[in-house]
């Protein structure tokens, strides 16, 4: 066995390089969603960003030459992905942020390693190491943190146990997308068609809600808001997905999982340079510890041995 082979999965330019951009655009993403829930409803929002990601991500399949045609069963992989990513997971995290900060809904998300671990366990038999164990009881120690460092800086107001409740329902949501992301069935369809049919179903599916729940489609005059969705869509999907899932695949969903971690700490980042946020030491022991599990669960194979994680 060479010692490439066990060359830490970050220092690796093919892991390290998109698990940052990931971050790094999910980062900005909280702070979007936050400002465009007062322009429209929030399940229409969702609507016409994952309408126009759908089409930007047909566009990036059709220029790496795939073809636009897919099998029942892909279809059927598509609509379950399209329903649980890009409706159920979305919807819940735009009506989380009615009742939380973002910063509180992002750090939470940074716990959706915990049921890709478990999930991963379960339904595709990958083992828990002790060493990704061990990792998570220190990324979890800094999550307590930052979670304690949000609450103080901005306290939620209002219903604050429906906000957690919807924020827990998203991320089990997005643990179902990205176990079947990482399932065998989903490794033998080309990545990006799988995601461009995911995305439309996702959109026709959160077009049909919002109709049903809100009526016919609001349309904002904002241009900001536009913007947003445009920067959602785009940046924030079509850029990120194909990136995110490919990790999924190479790491296994637990270990990929851990991209959650780092976005709170970049979005802090984020405010900092443009938001003048000042860091405490309560949110810097957080980001610290949050790292140093990020790390130690990371340690190891770039990506890991059938059936691990």
């Amino acid at each position: 066995m060479t010692t490439a082979a066990r060359k830490h999965a970050l220092l690796r330019a093919d892991i390290a390089l998109p698990f940052l951009l990931v971050a790094l655009i999910w980062g900005s993403t909280w702070f979007v969603i936050k400002d465009q829930l007062a322009a429209a409803p929030p399940s229409w929002s969702v609507t016409y960003r994952f309408a126009i990601a759908a089409a930007g991500m047909f566009a990036l399949a059709a220029y790496t030459g795939s073809r636009f045609r897919m099998t029942t069963k892909g279809h059927l992989l598509a609509l379950t992905i399209g329903l649980t990513q890009f409706c159920l997971n979305f919807n819940l995290v735009y009506r989380a942020e009615i009742h939380l900060t973002s910063g509180i809904v992002a750090v939470l998300f940074g716990l959706l390693m915990l049921p890709n671990a478990l999930f991963g366990r379960i339904f595709l038999g990958q083992e828990i190491t002790r060493r990704f164990l061990t990792g998570s009881l220190i990324g979890l120690g800094g999550i307590a943190l930052l979670l304690i460092h949000e609450a103080r800086e901005a306290p939620p107001t209002g219903r604050v146990a429906l906000g957690i409740v919807l924020t827990a329902a998203a991320i089990l949501s997005a643990s179902t997308a990205n176990i079947l992301q990482a399932s065998e069935k989903a490794r033998r369809q080309p990545l990006l068609l799988l995601l461009a049919w995911a995305m439309l179903w996702g959109a026709l599916i959160d077009a049909a809600f919002a109709w049903t729940v809100y009526g016919p489609p609001v349309f904002p005059q904002s241009a900001r808001y536009w913007g947003g969705v445009a920067y959602l869509a785009i940046i924030g999907s079509v850029v990120t997905f194909p990136l995110y899932f490919r990790l999924i695949r190479d790491l296994g969903p637990g270990r990929a999982a851990y991209n959650g971690v780092l976005v709170p700490v970049i979005a802090m980042g984020i405010s900092t340079v443009f938001e003048g946020y000042s860091w405490s030491a309560l949110a810097l022991a957080g980001g610290a510890l949050a790292m140093a599990g990020m790390v130690v669960a990371l340690r190891g194979r770039s990506a890991p041995m059938p059936g691990k994680t």
